[in-house]
């Protein structure tokens, strides 16, 4: 059983040491190392089982920490003052001089950065002062964790974790890639599209297809049981993930039809219904602001794995 951090600084010291720690963010709890080391990213992959394609994000403290990173131009900087810290990932070109291990990009010549907003993960970047790439804290495919209970019941407690309580957004960043002629929207997240486009003064592009960064394989973020879309009511043996007061629902991720209070419910209240062993039945989400987030997530982890 691991040894669970207390404090950011003794969550650092396991960084330190090349070994990978759960850290708490505002979106879910991520599976952190540090970006600059071979080995322990390469733990991260092992740990997760994930493909080796398939991309990491790199965790920096502010704009000044990025240009270690990735290669920054005016628009890249509008997004960083208007959505940093917080719940935004930007796919740029990978700087010449990072630093960053090589087996973090999924071997693409770009790198997906964010500064994250929660408390105790800027504690330990502060403390660390090296970028750190932390995906989520789960088996590859699985559904995200949003406690550290959650991390704990994933990995059998084998995996130290820095308890920052429930995650406020409850669902992973928003992805942009600013590597096209314009800027692309790779995953909806926790900041809306519109709130981006507004920012921008412009729409997003659709992706062109490919994994370009996380979260784009078509089946993730899936509970062990099948997830049926779009229900009106369950069928025999369903159970039903409602939304907006939705009659005889097992669970309601908003009675009040509240988005915000969907997205933070959405992977707990999907391992909560996944427990019962039974299929999961789900209502429809409106597919706008941060629905467009709960959809594309519903929508991968009712995709044929």
């Amino acid at each position: 059983m691991a040894t669970h951090p207390k404090t950011a600084e003794e969550a650092a010291a396991i960084l330190a040491r090349g070994q990978v720690c759960a850290l708490p963010t505002e979106t879910v709890y991520g599976l952190a190392a540090d970006a600059t080391n071979w080995a322990a990213v390469g733990q991260i992959f092992s740990t997760k089982k994930r493909p080796r394609f398939n991309p990491l994000i790199v965790h920096v403290l502010d704009a000044a920490k990025a240009v270690d990173v990735v290669q920054l131009d005016n628009c890249a900087a509008r997004l960083m003052e208007a959505f940093w810290p917080g719940p935004l990932t930007i796919v740029l070109p990978s700087a010449a001089h990072s630093r960053v291990a090589k087996n973090a990009s999924g071997g693409l010549s770009t790198l997906a950065v964010r500064s994250p907003a929660h408390p105790l993960f800027r504690a330990v970047l502060e403390d660390w002062n090296s970028p750190i790439v932390a995906p989520s804290a789960n088996r590859s495919g699985r559904l995200s964790p949003t406690t550290a209970a959650h991390v704990i019941e994933e990995f059998g407690g084998g995996v130290p974790v820095l308890d920052g309580g429930p995650c406020e957004a409850g669902v992973e960043s928003t992805i942009v890639s600013l590597t096209n002629s314009r800027p692309t929207l790779l995953r909806p997240g926790a900041i809306p599209a519109e709130k981006i486009e507004a920012a921008l003064g412009h729409p997003l592009l659709a992706p062109g297809g490919g994994i370009e960064a996380p979260g784009m394989m078509t089946s993730h973020y899936a509970p062990t049981a099948r997830v049926r879309l779009n229900a009106k009511e369950a069928q025999e043996n369903e159970v039903l993930l409602g939304f907006g007061g939705t009659p005889e629902a097992t669970l309601d991720l908003s009675p009040d039809g509240d988005l915000s209070e969907a997205a933070a419910n959405l992977f707990a209240y999907l391992r909560r219904l996944d427990a019962l062993g039974r299929p999961i039945a789900v209502a429809p989400i409106p597919d706008k602001g941060l629905g467009r987030a709960i959809n594309d997530r519903l929508r991968r982890a009712a995709a044929e794995r």
